[in-house]
């Protein structure tokens, strides 16, 4: 599947451009948004090393194809949590869609739904809860939470989500304090007046400390007692993290590192991913996201133990592009790439897949 686009540059030269790859998205994506809105989505912390690496780390991962294994029938579903889903890709939690486009995550939630897939919508939102449960009513959805110094407003989001109808809740454990992002700075970033943030009374960077930079292990008891929803870990790095999370009772570990924009200079969430599904040992899923940008890229995560990744500033370019259009064809184009790239490896379905088929480069 693919569509293409009258591209025209600002000495009004038009030209077809086929949006036939993620990257062709990209492009679109930064020749057409504002630059501050631009800059916002596409920072990374600091030098930006881990933000680049996360892509780098996918090519120095090698595939091992089998041959001669009758791939003339394939089946890309999968299950999260014991629900399945029709590809392993799903929607990582990314702010303030409404930047990108006026339908912002209305459209993601619709075109998530269209490709049953799973959807985690940040608690960033720029629509409401409640908005996004109504376009999409039979999607699957994840709510991404933060918590507030103000723990009732925490308390009262989790009751919303949960009412709603939302399927897990997942933690974010990686922002203490928010990452020194250097053009948000010089752009001295704020949303537009039109725009909130929809989810807590809270506002996005004013005051700038709404985060709560104590949040410790013990929080995961009280996240546990407010909720009978599942709890997802987002942020986690290190196989001593794994361990801890198991042991605190989570269903889940989303290996991720911010798409680079905390910590500067953390590993790949790729090269993360081994030592921490191979310390987890099938106790509880891992997921990735972080530097997806291929099907071959998803063959490669769920090869090194992923059960299935997600995608963060990929459907901000889809929705630049053409809204709820646009995010579907950038998670089609996923899923095709992947299919294709599962077939020439020789594996039929994503049981088939593992680290067989891999090995990571000297280079």
């Amino acid at each position: 599947m693919s569509s293409s686009v009258l591209n025209c540059n600002r000495h009004g030269r038009c030209t077809e451009m086929a949006m036939v790859c993620l990257t062709d998205f990209e492009e679109y994506a930064k020749e057409h948004l504002p630059k501050a809105t631009w800059d916002y989505y596409a920072a990374g912390a600091d030098e930006c090393c881990t933000r680049d690496d996360n892509l780098l780390a996918y090519k120095r991962i090698r595939l091992r194809p089998r041959m001669l294994r009758d791939v003339s029938v394939s089946d890309t579903r999968t299950t999260v949590l014991g629900t399945e889903i029709s590809f392993p890709v799903g929607i990582a939690p990314t702010a303030f869609h409404c930047l990108a486009w006026h339908e912002g995550e209305i459209s993601t939630a619709k075109a998530t739904e269209a490709l049953n897939t799973c959807y985690i919508t940040s608690t960033y939102s720029t629509c409401s809860v409640e908005e996004i449960v109504a376009a999409a009513p039979n999607g699957y959805r994840w709510f991404q939470l933060y918590v507030y110094r103000n723990r009732k407003v925490s308390e009262q989001i989790v009751h919303r989500v949960e009412a709603l109808g939302y399927k897990a809740l997942v933690l974010t454990v990686d922002v203490p304090y928010t990452g020194k992002r250097r053009n948000d700075i010089r752009n001295q970033f704020r949303l537009p007046p039109h725009l909130k943030e929809n989810n807590s009374p809270e506002e996005y960077g004013i005051p700038a400390n709404t985060l709560d930079p104590s949040i410790s292990w013990k929080d995961i008891y009280w996240l546990q007692s407010l909720t009978r929803l599942p709890i997802v870990i987002k942020g986690i790095l290190t196989k001593e993290d794994a361990e801890l999370a198991v042991e605190h009772g989570v269903q889940g570990i989303i290996v991720s590192n911010h798409g680079g924009r905390q910590l500067d200079g953390g590993p790949a969430t790729i090269d993360a991913l081994a030592e921490i599904v191979d310390m987890v040992q099938g106790r509880i899923e891992v997921y990735l996201d972080g530097g997806v940008r291929t099907g071959s890229d998803v063959l490669k995560a769920i090869a090194v133990g992923a059960k299935c990744v997600f995608i963060g500033r990929p459907v901000v370019w889809g929705l630049a592009y053409k809204g709820e259009e646009g995010v579907r064809e950038i998670l089609q184009i996923l899923n095709d790439e992947f299919r294709l790239s599962m077939a020439l490896a020789g594996c039929r379905n994503v049981s088939e897949i593992n680290r067989n088929l891999i090995q990571f480069s000297k280079l």
